[in-house]
């Protein structure tokens, strides 16, 4: 994993408090690392409002832009630290994941880190459709965040595949636990590796009378176990925190996550689009609705966003 050398924060403009900006404080600190905090602002009835000319209507947005500016600058007061620079970026935008990803990519953010909503009713974090778009498209790692703290020797859960030997699958697996070592070495934290392998396949069992539904079992969860144990010890994470689970990555890292009470959970998202999201999904949109804890989305090497120009 690459320092953290320019973080781009995602502020809710609903908010006096952005715990999103506190994390990447934290994050930037030991790094002498720069913040952009950046607002996406859009009002459709400034645009519809016909009896103004063009001139005039530029005039009333640049005039919301300027509030919204000053609103910050206030907001930033608080949040002042001797380590970290911190400017800020207000612009006008109709869809602002669109805003978000051009920013990161034309300015080569390290990092997006974004707060999410905890609901006080159901205990669970809500994420809207800018998280989800950010996660499937952003080339660079997305950090949702909660509002909670990061307490010293707290859990990292890291969600590996290791059901596929293809060396995509494994380099993305590494890359993950990179990071996930790199946040632990600076928060003295704890890296757990987590997996979930498919259970035995109903229909075997009902098509092969002498098919020995437990044996097989069996042999996968062991075959999973001795995976996981071998990625561990490359790198130097104890068999006591490796987590082998039968069921869906999005049942097993959740729960998983529950039972250790992690801080923060880290995977590898492919960043399906088109069709194919909406047949497929993604293990991370599944997972995202079930976990109660800051949540970090790592695209492969070589991933390149829809909203990359050509």
């Amino acid at each position: 994993m690459k320092d953290l050398k320019k973080l781009l924060v995602v502020i809710d403009p609903t908010s006096d408090v952005q715990p999103a900006l506190a994390r990447a404080i934290e994050l930037a600190s030991p790094n002498n690392a720069s913040i952009t905090v950046f607002l996406s602002i859009f009002d459709f009835s400034y645009e519809m409002t016909s009896i103004l000319s063009g001139h005039e209507r530029e005039a009333m947005r640049q005039g919301v832009i300027t509030q919204r500016k000053a609103w910050l600058e206030e907001l930033l007061i608080g949040y002042t630290n001797d380590k970290v620079q911190i400017e800020s970026e207000v612009i006008w935008h109709n869809r602002p994941f669109e805003s978000i990803i051009q920013f990161a990519i034309s300015d080569h953010f390290d990092i997006i880190v974004k707060g999410t909503h905890l609901h006080d009713k159901l205990k669970s974090v809500i994420f809207t459709p800018t998280d989800w778009h950010l996660m499937r498209k952003a080339p660079v790692p997305v950090l949702l965040v909660k509002d909670h703290d990061w307490p010293v020797a707290g859990k990292i859960l890291c969600a590996v595949n290791v059901g596929s030997e293809d060396d995509d699958h494994q380099a993305l697996n590494g890359k993950v636990i990179d990071y996930a070592k790199a946040l632990a070495k600076q928060f003295d934290a704890q890296v757990h590796l987590v997996n979930g392998y498919p259970g035995t396949p109903v229909n075997l069992a009902i098509e092969l009378p002498d098919f020995d539904a437990h044996t097989y079992g069996e042999t996968i969860r062991m075959q999973h176990e001795q995976r996981i144990s071998y990625l561990a010890n490359s790198f130097d994470i104890s068999s006591d925190f490796c987590h082998v689970k039968e069921g869906l990555p999005e049942d097993v890292i959740p729960d998983i996550a529950q039972q250790i009470d992690a801080e923060l959970v880290i995977l590898g998202t492919v960043g399906r689009t088109g069709f194919s999201a909406a047949l497929i999904g993604n293990t991370a949109e599944h997972v995202i609705d079930s976990i109660n804890c800051d949540l970090l989305a790592i695209k492969p090497d070589g991933y390149r966003s829809p909203l990359e120009a050509d």
